[in-house]
């Protein structure tokens, strides 16, 4: 599958415009405005040396943007990494129809481009980003969620949601894996009982190609948070599959909050055993649908392999 066609072309040009027009201050000591990144919801501009622009290209990415001005200025304070929160805040206009953000450009290395042996310094940061994030989501007087917080038809919601896709990816992938294997694995993750305790904050994306890695090894910052959410914290931590091999893997899981607590979005038993389930739902989108960018072919690559040596064990 193909990265999707941008619904809206936006250059550098576009860019500096848009600048201008909102936030001509921006401009002033930093003349260049390059693409560094185009993604499959944003385009990424850096501006200068120290910013960049987060500009989606497709309507269903708009909101995703919006989310993060939202809330990310709230969830960052509390958080032990960097993480892209707005500086500014673009709003729609007869040039550019969606909001846009200005944000900090963060610094270090895209895990994704490491292998998962260079990824291991990352286990103890990334646990304790995770258990910083995974606190209740904020609720209402009458203890509804708050109107506020993003919903998400594909991250945090029960696992049996993904059951059709994962199994049409199953046949696609038939040839080249022990499906049989991996079936086993998806059908004991339907199987736990599900997240029963307060809707938890979410990344909602976290693999590799969304962490940065320091020149020291560490987690210099955790980036696109357009997937952010609440619900079941099984979803985030499927990323002990997705970015470590086993040893880190064991190293994450004991940092991760025992689960003693409903209200504090840790993982007992039944959540590890979605976690994996949640790993087997991306690893297969991602080695079914990445034929144009090898990088994440290659990830779903890791995610399945690591996953069947468990299952092998």
């Amino acid at each position: 599958m193909q990265t999707p066609a941008a619904d809206i072309h936006a250059d550098e040009a576009l860019v500096r415009a848009l600048l201008s027009d909102q936030h001509p201050d921006l401009l002033e000591g930093r003349d260049r405005v390059r693409l560094v990144a185009n993604g499959w919801d944003n385009r990424i501009f850096r501006l200068g040396d120290d910013l960049a622009v987060r500009r989606p290209r497709r309507d269903v990415a708009a909101r995703l943007v919006e989310h993060e001005q939202r809330w990310l200025p709230f969830l960052a304070p509390e958080l032990p990494a960097a993480v892209p929160a707005p500086v500014r805040a673009g709003v729609p206009s007869g040039r550019f129809r969606w909001s846009w953000s200005v944000v900090r450009w963060l610094e270090g290395m895209d895990s994704a481009d490491a292998t998962a042996s260079e990824r291991t310094s990352l286990a103890v940061p990334l646990a304790r980003f995770v258990a910083a994030l995974h606190v209740p989501a904020p609720r209402t007087p009458t203890g509804a969620l708050h109107p506020d917080v993003p919903l998400n038809p594909v991250r945090g919601v029960p696992l049996a949601s993904r059951d059709r896709a994962v199994r049409e990816r199953f046949r696609e992938l038939g040839r080249l894996w022990d499906i049989t294997a991996l079936g086993r694995l998806w059908d004991e993750a339907l199987d736990a009982p599900r997240w029963a305790g307060a809707p938890i904050w979410l990344h909602g994306d976290l693999h590799p190609a969304n962490l940065l890695i320091d020149a020291r090894g560490g987690l210099a910052a955790v980036l696109d948070f357009g997937d952010l959410t609440a619900g079941d914290p099984a979803t985030d931590l499927a990323t002990a599959w997705l970015t470590f091999g086993p040893e880190a893997r064991a190293v994450f899981r004991a940092m991760v909050a025992d689960g003693s607590d409903p209200e504090a979005g840790a993982a007992d038993a039944a959540t590890w055993v979605r976690a994996r389930g949640w790993a087997l739902n991306m690893g297969t989108a991602l080695a079914t649908a990445s034929d144009d960018d090898p990088r994440m072919h290659a990830l779903g690559t890791h995610v399945l392999t690591q996953l069947l040596r468990e299952a092998y064990a």
